[in-house]
């Protein structure tokens, strides 16, 4: 892909805490190398832009076909559940934690220890969930404020999230409907966990829809309305403000509010049903590996590829910014149970 993605991240989600999280010792030896796998193919669901150059490397690499299905993250859970008693895929891939979390709780993941989860840094390891049922595979930040340079200046644009409620920006912010954007709802409940809780988090987005905030369904049309002036400030994933600068030098900047940043990963995990075990976890150590991740960093003008590795050796693209982020850990276990009741009380009282 070559512009900002609209819909392939839909349903994904998350919640900040803590950066720290136990790495508990293998469940399951797994098998170091591409080569081998023990099938001639294996059925990918993922909703990254860089998927379809790691297929086509990873079968020139392994002899290992895989069949890729992409699509958003909200159609590939869907179609997972649906699958439940009859499954088609052998590994799913896409950004969110707590809802690889719902379908963990549901006993749909395999829970076993890669032999590259060597290859993490501290901060990798951090993020590995206790079950070993999912596995990072780089983080973005789900939310970060970007305006208009053209209308607001460094100094005018907004500095932390509280600022976005002040008189200065009424009508004049946008965000993404988590309904459509996967980033939006670990955005959303990351923010409310920053706030207090679930009451007080609601009290946030009350007061900023009250304030004119202005919903479009995902990052592409609300980096337009603030590319093109029509609105200052908008609340979207930093990939894709970085993605937006491949296209030439709109006229946007970027804030990472100091109050801290909800971690988006991109997580992939096999299917408990899989008849093809030893060929996915082939798979999943190779996009574990440096070679691996550096196809998906290096993919020509995708902006998914603006990621921060957490991979030990790997290094983010240029223009990216990697340090000064309040990162905060995503408590994937309360978002995934809070998910279903954030999505219904936002899409009738923010979006509506």
């Amino acid at each position: 892909m070559t512009t900002i993605r609209s819909f392939r991240r839909a349903g994904a989600a998350g919640l900040a805490t803590a950066l720290c999280a136990s790495v508990i010792a293998p469940v399951h030896a797994a098998q170091p190398r591409a080569h081998a796998a023990a099938s001639s193919s294996i059925v990918l669901y993922s909703a990254q832009g860089y998927d379809s150059t790691m297929s086509k490397t990873y079968y020139k690499v392994s002899g290992t076909k895989v069949l890729l299905t992409d699509d958003s993250t909200g159609s590939l859970v869907a179609k997972m559940e649906a699958e439940k008693n009859n499954p088609h895929w052998d590994v799913a891939w896409f950004d969110g934690d707590a809802t690889m979390q719902a379908l963990n709780d549901q006993n749909l993941l395999y829970k076993w220890t890669p032999a590259n989860v060597k290859n993490y840094t501290t901060f990798g390891q951090s993020l590995i969930p206790t079950s070993h049922a999912f596995y990072p595979t780089g983080v973005t930040a789900a939310g970060v404020i970007v305006y208009n340079t053209r209308r607001l200046s460094a100094s005018q644009a907004p500095k932390d999230w509280s600022d976005l409620l002040t008189s200065t920006y009424k009508g004049k912010v946008a965000e993404n409907d988590p309904a459509y954007s996967g980033p939006a709802f670990p955005f959303i409940a990351g923010q409310m966990l920053r706030e207090g809780g679930l009451t007080k988090g609601e009290n946030y987005f009350q007061q900023l829809k009250n304030n004119g905030l202005k919903i479009f369904q995902t990052n592409d049309p609300t980096l337009h309305n603030v590319e093109t002036g029509a609105l200052d400030v908008g609340i979207v994933q930093d990939s894709a403000y970085y993605g937006a600068k491949l296209t030439g030098n709109p006229p946007i900047g970027v804030v990472y509010p100091k109050s801290g940043i909800t971690v988006l990963p991109g997580e992939i995990a096999i299917n408990a049903k899989s008849k093809h075990l030893k060929a996915a976890e082939a798979f999943v150590n190779y996009v574990l590996s440096q070679q691996g991740q550096n196809i998906m960093v290096h993919d020509p003008g995708d902006t998914d590829s603006y990621f921060n590795p957490i991979i030990s050796g790997v290094t983010a693209l240029p223009g990216r910014q990697t340090m000064g982020i309040n990162f905060q850990r995503l408590d994937y276990i309360w978002a995934g149970q809070h998910q279903a009741t954030i999505q219904s009380w936002f899409h009738a009282h923010v979006v509506q």
